[in-house]
């Protein structure tokens, strides 16, 4: 199975934009070209961009990924290696969390001071333009 990066992009769900950015940066490799030049994706690049893929949802950063993928490319890796990489992201992913809840309290309560009429003084605008005391 031979896809255009296009066909690839459809497989995939991945915008050929992103696709070239990928390439760029050295997530993907550069595929083989055709005798017309044209770049040509078998099945173990098409699994690949799904991997990468699916690692960018789960919120993998792109130096994450990359450690994934030499571990992965290396053969030599043990299933240890990946869950502490994998621990590792997701204790980053619960403290963002708790930034995002408390994000998210202080919103929440100087959006409730706020009367939402068509005042001059809006008490958001205080309690984030002046310094506390």
């Amino acid at each position: 199975m031979q896809l255009s990066r296009g066909l690839l992009a459809k497989k995939t769900g991945v915008n050929i934009e992103t696709i070239r950015y990928y390439e760029k940066i050295g997530l993907m490799p550069d595929p083989p070209r055709t005798a017309g030049g044209h770049r040509t994706y078998d099945q173990a690049l098409l699994e690949r961009l799904y991997f990468v893929r699916r690692c960018r949802e789960l919120g993998f950063t792109i130096e994450e990924l990359r450690e994934l993928l030499e571990l992965v490319e290396g053969g030599d890796y043990s299933c240890a290696e990946i869950l502490e990489t994998t621990r590792a992201h997701l204790a980053r992913i619960r403290s963002k969390i708790k930034d995002l809840e408390k994000m998210e309290k202080t919103l929440k309560t100087i959006s409730a001071q706020c009367s939402g009429t068509d005042v001059p003084d809006c008490p958001i605008i205080e309690s984030l333009w002046h310094t506390p005391n």
